[in-house]
């Protein structure tokens, strides 16, 4: 077995260099290069970034504007006749939003850019924050109705937006199901490695990688996801309703409880990271651009805000107006990078392990390892050292998890826009689970498929490369929803104030009984 694991992870060594020159375009060209201050930055950077400015600028600041009212309306009681509740939606959209990236991704970008890659991973979440209103707003201007929900997002507004073909709404479907089963590897392996550092934490010792407690757990895992996806986007939702709130807040407690521990090394924390914003040390890289490609890279996998990727989950909501969902989403990459990634970005600077005695063997560690080592270094008793590693572990299990069943919906969203046929549908939901299941063998293999991790960073950027210009084509429906919600105050809005023809908005202002 080890054999035929080994020959995929060959099969699949271009990915990191071919992922490296997409993310790093043009600055890998000297010309380019030595340009003063553009040279530093990447066309990925220059439209994740530049995207969010102009979405920023010219909806006067919604994502700052709109945020007390966005918080107040997701909290109250909804009633739909169709669809999901606009808090299901976005507690869809987070399943997947509010990933391991929580952990790894956040951790990965201070072992690689220093502290600094954090500032710019806040400066990109800010500005992704209106870029995240802009696609959100997309999906639900162009939502379809199927059987009673709601489908849409990023092959459904992009069809639209480029004369309504047919096959362009086909190419955008397929890139979509390419990049989850791109991602869903890595999700698996994330799935059970998470429960293996549960079951660390409680016997102190490590299980081989094919114990029958892995055989038992993989089993369990596939069979389960199975059901979830046989059971459609609704089912998904429920599972999604239940457990993002869970692990956000108890992850957050915990991560909290760390830092107000180590309050003393709170001066330390934002020192370090500031002063690492230009220039970090010599350790991380060295180079101002490593630390904001950093950044930059890492807080897109972990908001995913330019991807268009949980733009299926936004179009499922029964909403009246579509910037309500574009604000809940934007609300969504505030909660993910400055509340969560900030306080694992609290955990590992505080921490501070990559200098003194076991520097070297810190940096060598995995990212959850290193980030496990941090808590623990941050744990001032020895009951709170293993407490913390178990429930860090529960909850890095329940952010791949929730990631996985959001890959399989979304896909299956995306296979909607290609055909209806149930044969076909039920062909997608079995080729992720195949592909789940690959990933969950490598960990019985007990490999580590480097390169194909890669393909994680492959499947983002390439994505970015095809939303970003077709949510850019369809500023005007953004700008105009915005003014409206503006104006109106939120006032239910409908398909001649729009600007589309749609059976989606045509209820809005349809004349009430007496």
């Amino acid at each position: 077995m080890q054999g035929i694991f080994e020959s995929i992870n060959a099969v699949f060594k271009f990915i990191g260099p071919v992922s490296d020159f997409l993310w790093e375009f043009p600055t890998n060209y000297a010309w380019y290069a030595n340009i003063p201050v553009l040279g530093k930055l990447s066309l990925a950077i220059i439209l994740l970034v530049g995207t969010g400015i102009f979405f920023t600028i010219k909806t006067g600041f919604i994502q700052v504007r709109g945020f007390r009212k966005t918080v107040k309306e997701l909290a109250e009681k909804h009633s739909q006749k169709t669809g999901l509740s606009p808090l299901a939606s976005f507690l869809l959209s987070n399943a997947m939003r509010i990933g391991p990236g929580k952990i790894v991704g956040v951790t990965g970008a201070i072992s690689v850019g220093g502290p600094g890659a954090l500032v710019w991973m806040w400066i990109s979440a800010f500005f992704g924050m209106a870029t995240a209103y802009a696609e959100a707003v997309l999906a639900q201007v162009f939502k379809e109705k199927k059987e009673g929900e709601y489908i849409g997002g990023l092959p459904f507004y992009g069809r639209k937006l480029l004369g309504n073909r047919a096959w362009v709404g086909n190419v955008l479907s397929a890139v979509y199901i390419i990049y989850a089963l791109f991602c869903l590897p890595s999700a698996g392996f994330n799935t059970v490695t998470g429960v293996g550092g549960m079951v660390e934490a409680v016997t102190g010792s490590t299980l081989a990688s094919n114990s029958p407690f892995y055989i038992v757990l993989t089993v369990i895992v596939i069979l389960v996801t199975a059901a979830i996806a046989f059971g459609g986007i609704k089912k998904a939702s429920e599972v999604s309703n239940k457990l993002v709130p869970l692990m956000s807040v108890v992850y957050l407690c915990v991560t909290l409880l760390l830092v107000v521990l180590n309050f003393d090394k709170i001066g330390y924390f934002f020192q370090t990271v500031f002063s690492g914003m230009f220039t970090p040390e010599a350790l991380f890289g060295g180079a101002f651009g490593t630390v904001l490609s950093q950044g930059v890279k890492r807080g897109l996998m972990s908001n995913e805000a330019g991807q268009g990727t949980l733009t299926m989950a936004a179009a499922t909501a029964d909403t009246d107006h579509p910037s309500k969902q574009g604000l809940a989403e934007s609300l969504g990459v505030f909660f993910d990078t400055l509340v969560l990634c900030t306080l694992t970005g609290f955990v590992v600077v505080m921490a501070h392990q990559w200098s003194g005695d076991g520097g070297e063997a810190w940096m060598a560690l995995d990212r959850l390892p290193k980030y496990l080592a941090s808590a623990q270094a941050l744990s001032p008793v020895g009951w709170l050292d293993t407490a913390s590693m178990l429930i860090i572990s529960f909850c890095f299990f329940l952010f791949a998890y929730t990631c996985v069943i959001s890959f399989i919906s979304f896909s299956e969203i995306s296979a909607n826009r290609i055909s209806k046929n149930k044969g076909f549908i039920n062909a997608i939901r079995l080729v992720c689970l195949l592909v789940l299941t690959f990933g969950l063998f490598t960990n019985l293999a007990g490999l580590q498929l480097d390169n194909l991790w890669l393909l994680s960073d492959l499947g983002n950027i390439l994505i970015v490369y095809f939303n970003v210009p077709i949510v850019l084509l369809g500023s005007r429906y953004v700008f105009r929803c915005t003014k409206h919600y503006t104006l109106h105050q939120g006032a239910a809005i409908d398909e001649r104030e729009i600007g589309v023809g749609s059976e989606a908005w045509k209820r809005a202002f349809e004349p009430q009984e007496a």
